[in-house]
């Protein structure tokens, strides 16, 4: 709980993210569809975010996570 007695609400997928280190790729996605209202003007960030989710598990894969 926090100082003002409100529990803290935690996001399952947002914590996943956070662990695999993608999470600020993650948010440039959000902005960026949040901005443009169409997510295939948001490529580039989802190819960013798509890699580095793939090293992540590679990464995982081998043991190295």
């Amino acid at each position: 709980m926090s100082a003002h007695g409100k529990q803290e609400i935690t996001d399952p997928v947002e914590e996943m993210l956070k662990r695999t280190g993608c999470i600020n790729l993650h948010y440039k996605v959000q902005e960026c569809i949040a901005e443009t209202q169409d997510w295939r003007r948001c490529q580039s960030q989802v190819a960013e975010f798509k890699k580095c989710m793939q090293l992540y598990q590679e990464q995982r894969f081998k043991g190295v996570v």
